[in-house]
């Protein structure tokens, strides 16, 4: 950690549910923070408990079809749950001033859920204020368990710092106003020395309603709020020792990467790397302000430091992600239809879908597009385009589309691959050898990554076979 200010660095801690599942996890969040603020000023941004979230979406889902047992049964869940962390943590008088407020979480959550099952709707509006209680518990929760141990800290709810637009689910912030709002609201909680900890996953639109950020948001919240106050660090606070170079479950034999650039990790949080939330890095990056991925349960291991440039610039392959539960989606024009028409008037559909493509390859000669999407997509896919060519269809100058199942995407990324020859040959060779047929393939100008689609049912050796190739 630098020191740059001739004054206490600035680090914004961010801890994940699994880092704060229970009692003993939770106390080790505060323990953390503590040690660290005796030597740098430091912003803690929290998740909910593990498990938190998903029950509060369930409860909402259950009371929309009716189902009140349920919400009440999640109800009584939660409030055991935290009321184990406060009965173990708290001292009498936190426990006097933070109980009634975990109660007023509790009530808002029956009421919601009361609402949905007279009325059997949950509107994404309502659904970001109940899925996000969780955050508010907690913060609430961890900022009572530092004041115990004689650490000066409150709680900061992320709807009075992070102005977003009204896209409930997955809101995007509004920079400038949430820089000026963190500033703003922080600045006097830092003056008097106190710790803040803030509410991850939520923010409000410029009315005050509740949004989220999408489902492991709490990461952006972090990098958000480092941003607005030029923190010197960001730390992801997780379950795993950092970045690995590959799945663990996939490659035994996978390690730590000490030091990867910002454009790895948005590429390998992109494929589906579990270490962070996609859009995580975009805030620290104009800034420059290194992110760390930690292990909460081996808070001695180093973990993986996120820059601009990293250290190591050897040239090749540096981490392996994948996507399994893949489909592969087809479809053709005749020469009526233009390729350009028929790119653009398929990537508008996925557009009015909210459907990201895993990769993409065309053939222009043959009026080709050929997709990959996650296959929880593929209904929403399949009938948009089928009525956006419905016509072209009809009188058969688009053909049908035809989807391969059960597809996995390998994606290989390193930021000095580019201008490095034999990089791809030399993969494909390392698949050739296990008698693995590559299905698709797709890199960039960029060569920051290449894609390739493989059998899901292979994408284990496939991994593994790259791996060994590359000696990572």
């Amino acid at each position: 950690m630098t020191q740059t200010r001739g004054k206490k660095p600035l680090v914004v801690m961010k801890f994940g549910g699994t880092s704060l599942g229970n009692p003993e996890r939770v106390q080790g969040a505060g323990e953390i923070i503590a040690a660290h603020a005796k030597r740098a000023e430091v912003v803690a941004v929290v998740s909910a408990m593990g498990g938190v979230t998903d029950m509060l979406i369930r409860a909402a889902t259950e009371a929309s079809k009716g189902d009140r047992e349920h919400w009440r049964g999640a109800r009584q869940e939660l409030a055991r749950k935290h009321r184990e962390v406060a009965d173990r943590l708290l001292s009498a008088s936190e426990q006097a001033t933070v109980l009634p407020r975990l109660a007023e979480q509790l009530t808002n959550l029956e009421n919601l859920c009361s609402g949905f099952s007279l009325v059997r709707e949950v509107t994404p509006r309502a659904m970001d204020t109940l899925s996000s209680l969780g955050e508010v518990m907690s913060a609430t929760l961890l900022a009572a368990i530092l004041r115990s141990s004689g650490t000066a800290a409150e709680a900061v709810d992320a709807t009075e710092l992070i102005v977003t637009d009204n896209s409930f689910g997955n809101a995007s912030p509004l920079l400038d106003e949430t820089n000026a709002r963190t500033r703003q609201r922080l600045a006097p909680i830092r003056r008097r020395g106190a710790i803040p900890v803030v509410t991850g996953f939520r923010g409000a639109t410029r009315d005050g309603v509740c949004t989220t950020l999408g489902r492991g948001g709490s990461d952006y919240s972090a990098t958000l709020v480092g941003a607005a106050l030029d923190a010197d660090e960001v730390w992801i606070w997780t379950d795993v020792d950092g970045v690995m170079s590959a799945d663990p479950r996939l490659v035994p034999g996978a390690r730590i990467i000490p030091e990867i650039s910002y454009r790895e990790a948005i590429e390998l949080s992109f494929f589906g790397a579990r270490v962070l939330h996609p859009k995580t890095i975009q805030p620290v990056m104009k800034k420059g302000i290194p992110v760390w991925i930690k292990n909460s349960f081996n808070p001695q291991c180093p973990g993986t430091k996120i820059v601009a440039v990293p250290t190591d610039r050897t040239p090749g392959v540096k981490a392996l992600t994948s996507v399994s539960n893949s489909d592969l989606v087809t479809i053709s024009g005749k020469d009526t239809l233009s390729f350009p028409r028929l790119a653009t008037r398929v990537f508008n559909g996925l557009h009015l879908e909210d459907v990201s493509t895993l990769m993409v390859t065309q053939s222009s000669a043959d009026n080709v597009l050929c997709f990959a999407i996650h296959d929880t997509d593929l209904p929403r896919v399949k009938a948009r385009l089928g009525k956006t060519f419905e016509l072209e269809m009809l009188h058969e100058y688009v053909g049908t589309l035809e989807v391969m199942p059960k597809i996995a995407i390998v994606v290989a990324v390193g930021e000095n691959m580019k201008g490095t020859p034999g990089i791809a040959g030399r993969a494909f060779s390392a698949l050739g050898r296990k008698g693995i047929n590559i299905i698709a393939i797709a890199q960039g100008s960029s060569e920051l990554s290449i894609s390739f689609a493989v059998k899901s049912a292979e994408v284990k050796e496939a991994v593994k076979a790259i791996h060994e190739e590359f000696e990572l």
